[in-house]
């Protein structure tokens, strides 16, 4: 695993490689108390070229810099961040599944390590990366279709909060409302506009799509939703294969009347949503078992791209080895 420490007297140190292990922190360290943290989710992949590769890290580099902003933190140099992603990855080059088996997920972890009893930001501050090899995100397969449900008592975020940035304390609410639906049978839940209850906003940890037709359709980025690395590149993706993308609300009613319906993540890639259930009422996209033909489209391109099976047009592909 990466380490580095931030000190207000000298900033962050050059950081190092050390065996997985513990971090020792006080009780009184400000992230146990008052949740100074941000986290990004990346992937390391062998190629078709036979070398290991990430995708696009300088994004990821990004939006940690924009979340320890909002969080009052100092930030890490994306040219650092990027440099200990790499050297993560190949100090644990043993851990890569082969192509097509899975990937190594990287965590960087910013959090408020120093000590304090009221609230402010912390004193010091510990960056660490750390990897494990994962297969399928969702318990089906990677492209078997979900099922969803539309959750209308609680929110995921509202204007002007904590939406757009990928803080620890985002992911733990969801937790609540996620468990009920799988006891239920549902793979997630997609949650609605704090505003109105009248537009989808994000799945529980992915970002959303609704297709009709040649237009794909995803919420805009508002400050309630995570600008996702993998939501960016399907945007761009799709815009170079002749979609009509648009970046606007998407509606209960509209999400309900579309051709297809997919979701977006680092960990799910391209995820076909097999259905929606609202207020009782059931939408189905998909034939059992079958993805949509866009979320299929979307995912094997993508994917062709991060394993340099097809050309890397975009620059996206950054190799390790």
């Amino acid at each position: 695993m990466y380490v580095s420490e931030w000190a207000p007297d000298k900033g962050w140190d050059q950081g190092k490689l050390v065996p997985y292990g513990p971090i020792t922190i006080m009780p009184s360290a400000q992230v146990l108390n008052y949740g100074q943290a941000i986290f990004e989710g990346m992937k390391a992949q062998e190629s078709a070229k036979g070398r290991v590769v990430v995708f696009r890290p300088d994004q990821n580099a990004a939006r940690f810099k924009a979340g320890a902003a909002r969080m009052s933190m100092p930030a890490v140099p994306e040219h650092q961040f990027v440099e200990a992603v790499k050297s993560t990855v190949a100090a644990n080059l043993d851990y890569v599944p082969p192509i097509g088996k899975g990937s190594l997920y990287l965590r960087p972890l910013l959090l408020g390590t120093g000590p304090i009893l009221g609230l402010g930001p912390a004193p010091s501050y510990t960056f660490t990366i750390f990897a494990a090899a994962v297969g399928a995100y969702f318990k089906g397969g990677q492209l078997t279709p979900i099922d969803l449900i539309v959750e209308e008592r609680f929110h995921r975020a509202a204007p002007g909060g904590m939406g757009g940035t990928k803080a620890a304390g985002n992911y733990s609410p969801v937790l609540a409302t996620q468990l009920e639906a799988k006891k239920n049978g549902f793979a997630d839940v997609v949650y609605l506009d704090a505003k109105t209850d009248t537009f989808l906003e994000e799945v529980s940890s992915c970002n959303l799509f609704a297709v009709k037709g040649r237009t794909i359709k995803t919420p805009p980025l508002q400050g309630t939703i995570l600008p996702g690395v993998t939501r960016r590149s399907i945007v761009e993706l799709a815009r170079s294969r002749g979609y009509d993308v648009r970046e606007e609300p998407v509606s209960v009613h509209e999400a309900m009347e579309a051709d297809e319906v997919f979701t977006t993540g680092t960990a799910v890639v391209v995820s076909s949503v097999g259905s929606i259930t609202h207020r009782g009422q059931r939408r189905q996209y998909t034939e059992p078992g079958q993805a949509g033909r866009v979320a299929l489209e979307m995912y094997t391109n993508l994917t062709d791209i991060q394993t340099e099976r097809a050309e890397d047009k975009f620059n996206w592909v950054v190799p390790i080895n």
